[in-house]
């Protein structure tokens, strides 16, 4: 189970990037229904710690507080020389089965510990031959917006570095403690696509943009078989010109981004309700339950019994880790 969690204050971070861990981690969202952390921050000299854009922020915390951690987690920084005893505090959470994450830059950090040697990567594409070049054990993706190996999560930029974080504590404690947080931040709980999605406005962000009417409209309407042509009629559209523009602005097809959006609301019903999965299945327009039973092993490696056994709201021992290569 997710509990701890130990954010490295490395000299050179970025803020903005380390503003993420806090913002995800760092507030207490239960009266919102959302789960809270025990966040601490922590830097091998307690004192001030000088940031990337040349402020210091004061930490009070040293390493030793990552030593039980459940997660290790490290933002953003100018790529250069990192100092041994983060590197160790890294490696020794990887070898006890903690999680370990980076956003953005921060992956040279992990690269420079060893942990991503024989894993997968992601950094910014800005870095991503840098990165190979320097670390050439890991393979860098540089058209992902994370990679999950083996209990090690490297996002990319800094909005992918939400997605990461959103993805890590829907991992342990299901899609609803996700979405919590997601709300909060007014941004989508999950996003498809990759690094070049960064520039498409969120699928789920209220605006006055005709996109964005209709995906409230198709949240709305999950239950029902919803064609292009249909879909193309709602935002007055022909449907050529429709599927162009939905891939172009939300980075992937229509019929994508409804599989991801009633994956996501099945997740939801499996987790709050006790509707059996053939209800579930309709209510999320996949029709049957092996229709959907298919959606999750593609998307989430488990079945909806096994996924409901495990975060259910009744479940005994839910968030129990399970990881993805």
């Amino acid at each position: 189970m997710l509990r701890t969690v130990v954010a490295l204050a490395i000299p050179g971070l970025a803020p903005f990037e380390f503003g993420v861990l806090c913002e995800v981690f760092g507030i207490d969202r239960t009266a919102m229904g959302g789960p809270e952390f025990d966040f601490r921050i922590a830097t091998a000299e307690p004192g001030p710690v000088r940031t990337s854009l040349g402020f210091d922020i004061v930490v009070e915390q040293d390493l030793s507080v990552a030593a039980e951690a459940d997660l290790i987690a490290v933002s953003a920084r100018s790529i250069g020389p990192v100092d041994e005893r983060y590197l160790e505090v890294i490696r020794a959470a990887e070898a006890r089965g903690a999680w370990v994450l980076s956003v953005c830059s921060g992956s040279f950090v992990l690269g420079e510990s060893g942990i991503l040697d024989g894993r997968r990567s992601a950094t910014h594409w800005m870095y991503a031959d840098e990165m190979q070049r320097a670390y050439p054990s890991t393979i860098v993706d540089a058209e992902v917006l994370f990679v999950e190996d083996r209990g090690v999560i490297t996002g990319a930029g800094t909005a992918a570095g939400i997605d990461a974080c959103l993805h890590l504590v829907r991992r342990e404690l299901g899609a609803a403690a996700a979405t919590v947080i997601a709300r909060r931040m007014v941004v989508p709980p999950q996003r498809d696509g990759g690094q070049s999605q960064y520039i498409a406005p969120p699928p789920l962000e209220a605006d006055d943009s005709p996109f964005s009417r209709l995906t409230e409209w198709m949240l709305d309407h999950l239950d029902q078989e919803l064609t292009v042509d249909e879909l193309a009629h709602q935002a007055h559209m022909s449907s050529r010109t429709f599927s162009r523009r939905f891939r172009a602005e939300q980075g992937v097809s229509p019929a994508a981004w409804l599989n991801r959006q009633r994956t996501l609301r099945a997740q939801q019903l499996l987790e709050q309700t006790q509707e059996s999965v053939d209800e579930i299945a309709r209510l999320c327009g996949f029709g049957t339950a092996a229709v959907l039973r298919h959606h999750f092993l593609r998307t989430l490696h488990t079945t909806p019994r096994d996924y409901r056994r495990t975060f259910g709201a009744h479940a005994v021992g839910a968030g129990e880790r399970s990881h993805a290569s």
